[in-house]
């Protein structure tokens, strides 16, 4: 694809005279009433000048999303797919605040199924859209729709609520802030859900479901912060988990799940609830749950339960979120010692092995 875009410095306040001219005064206002700086925004102008879109994107990930288009859209969305091809990125993502299903559909993008909550006090745009950029590529067959967490530490409960339901054991309906704060206690060690929890609470909700933990320490794990008794009763309750398992029959692998096994699980239909650290794609390094369910060229695609408002992130970003597997290698190494935990539930025909390599975890 040619390249025909520029990409100019975004300075809300200081717009250039010709975004002042196409872009309507609202939507300038919306643009700078967030602080988007973590996720590196920018302009991307059509030749001339006469259309132009604002760009962002999580970092560590391979994809960039159009906040709007303004001006002469299709002219603008041009240059962006322009420079999406060529920074090598596997998906563009627009954002429906502005953006109209036909204008989305004649350039190439697929409406993005509506999520099923926003979560507590988070807004966001009526409908988003999407386009894969490999070369005949389409994305993730029936994908999941969107859920988001209600409180910072039920990740893990809800990566496990999304995978039953995308394998139709769940049904979407069902899948609510009761269902979510009653698995978390279920699963949870105060607040977080360690691994061995997790995989105990999913067999004990899902007794038909086959289910393995990978966990690459026989240890404690997401203890790095607290200290004497605090630490201590946790422990014996990760000890207790583990006697769960065994009584359950609950495989606990102490092995690292690789994102090759990753691939290949997901590639079965399988799901893998990972263990993440959030440190590059939010800015702090705490432990978190995502949902793995699809993969494309050179990346996992991932479904995050959480996003940050305050930085401009809507639904758009978090759903469909393509991980290049380099970057998901080292987001998926959490604490002190770089462990990595994953919970795996696999399809009809049961958890497979990966052809034995390595693996992920966490809790927002």
């Amino acid at each position: 694809m040619t390249s025909t875009y520029t990409v100019v410095p975004y300075e809300p306040g200081a717009w250039p005279d010709a975004l002042r001219r196409t872009a309507r005064p609202e939507v300038l206002e919306r643009w700078g009433a967030v602080d988007r700086s973590p996720h590196a925004p920018r302009l991307v102008v059509a030749p001339g000048g006469d259309g132009a879109a604002l760009l962002t994107a999580r970092p560590g990930t391979a994809y960039v999303k159009i906040v709007d288009a303004v001006g002469d859209v299709p002219a603008a969305v041009g240059a962006v797919l322009s420079y999406a091809y060529e920074q090598g990125l596997a998906q563009v993502k627009w954002e429906g605040w502005t953006a109209g299903p036909e204008d989305a559909a004649a350039a190439g993008f697929a409406r993005l199924r509506l999520p099923l909550t926003h979560g507590q006090g988070a807004e966001g745009p009526g409908a988003g859209y999407v386009r894969w950029l490999y070369e005949g590529g389409d994305g993730v067959a029936e994908p999941p729709p969107y859920y988001r967490q209600s409180t910072h530490f039920t990740c893990g409960a809800v990566t496990a609520l999304a995978a039953q339901a995308h394998a139709g054991v769940e049904a979407w309906e069902s899948l609510d802030r009761e269902a979510e704060l009653t698995l978390w206690r279920d699963a949870t060690n105060f607040p977080a859900c360690e691994p061995v929890g997790l995989g105990v609470a999913v067999r004990r909700r899902w007794p038909s479901s086959p289910v393995e933990v990978l966990l690459d320490t026989d240890g404690p794990v997401l203890l790095d912060h607290l200290s004497g008794d605090e630490r201590e009763w946790r422990t014996v309750l990760q000890r207790a988990s583990r006697a769960d398992a065994g009584r359950l029959g609950v495989p606990v692998e102490a092995r690292r799940l690789s994102v090759a096994g990753i691939r290949d699980a997901v590639g079965r239909r399988e799901h893998v609830l990972l263990l993440v650290s959030l440190a590059t794609m939010q800015g702090f390094d705490v432990p978190h749950w995502v949902l793995c369910h699809g993969a494309v060229p050179g990346a996992v695609v991932v479904d995050d339960p959480w996003f940050t408002t305050a930085a401009g992130e809507t639904w758009v970003d978090a759903h469909l979120l393509p991980v290049p597997d380099g970057s998901l290698d080292a987001m998926a190494l959490v604490g002190q010692d770089g462990v990595r935990g994953a919970v795996r539930i696999g399809g009809r025909g049961g958890v497979r092995g990966e052809g034995r390599g390595g693996g992920g975890g966490g809790v927002r």
